[in-house]
């Protein structure tokens, strides 16, 4: 049977793409993130048609939320959440989150409050169906490079918040930070809560670096920590107490972060262990304690 040029191409594919996603990490990389952003894509196309029914609305987002929740299984991420008691339950409120990578996208859909939409730069509205399914979901976008737009935008939402019970979601960092740390937090969001004379609940999620990171072209499975620490209220405060608001909570979530991601690196590198030299370590132990 004669085989032609193109189905030599396809059988040389189909031979050559496995083996290099098992080893090449750098190309597992680039295919585990080509997935990962297709897939949202794909995704966004099914949840449309649900969405414009309602047309733009709030609710909405519970259905990005459950088409997104799955995708921390296709990853193997695991995601330990503490401190749900500390989203108050009948009151608007601002969240105010570390900034990583996209993939801080499985955690935020891991705790979304109810009736709770982000802030996001105004590019992802043009980001073809996701950014279409974003806007139906009433997602707040603004021009980070106009000022004044920022501000005013910030305004509306501190109107929306009171007059339609809406919850807001923003990093503050205003853009990711893969260093490890946290940047210096953009003041929008503390003029918001103080503006709406609502709390600001925030909330931490551990660095990726155990099991992903981008310079280094690593993409593997892992576990991520997420604290959503106790709100920080804001009645009575005034826009000439943002400053200090921002550092404090910045200063706040900064600790959180290098605690709960110090114990994630600890836990995870506990599970790497093979179980025969784990047992062994436990065996020298017991021998430490008996003598």
């Amino acid at each position: 049977m004669d085989i032609s040029m193109s189905q030599g191409l396809l059988i040389l594919l189909l031979i050559l793409v496995p083996l290099l996603y098992e080893w090449s990490a750098t190309f597992k990389y680039f295919c585990k993130m080509a997935f990962y952003n297709g897939w949202i894509l794909t995704l966004a196309v099914l949840a449309i048609p649900i969405c414009a029914v309602r047309g733009r609305n709030v609710e909405n987002m519970k259905v990005l939320q459950f088409m997104l929740l799955h995708i921390k299984y296709l990853y193997g991420i695991k995601i330990d959440v503490k401190g749900w008691e500390n989203f108050p339950v009948k009151e608007q409120y601002v969240v105010v989150s570390n900034h990583q990578s996209s993939l801080d996208l499985l955690g935020m859909m891991e705790i979304l409050p109810g009736r709770c939409v982000p802030i996001a730069k105004r590019e992802l509205m043009y980001a073809g169906t996701a950014g279409l399914a974003c806007w139906l979901a009433g997602v707040i976008f603004i021009n980070r490079k106009k000022t004044d737009d920022a501000i005013s935008v910030m305004s509306e939402a501190a109107q929306t918040m009171i007059m339609e019970d809406v919850r807001v979601w923003v990093f503050p960092e205003g853009t990711r930070n893969h260093d490890g740390s946290m940047l210096p937090f953009k003041r929008g969001a503390f003029h918001l809560a103080v503006q709406a004379q609502v709390p600001i609940v925030p909330v931490v999620m551990s660095s990726y670096k155990d099991f992903y990171n981008k310079k280094e072209r690593k993409f593997t499975t892992g576990r991520c920590s997420v604290r959503i620490l106790p709100p920080i209220n804001t009645r009575g405060l005034s826009s000439n107490d943002v400053p200090e608001l921002a550092d404090r909570t910045r200063e706040l979530m900064l600790s959180t972060f290098l605690q709960i991601s110090n114990s994630s690196s600890s836990s995870q590198n506990i599970a790497n262990v093979p179980g025969h030299l784990m047992r062994t370590q436990m065996e020298g132990d017991a021998t430490l304690m008996k003598a």
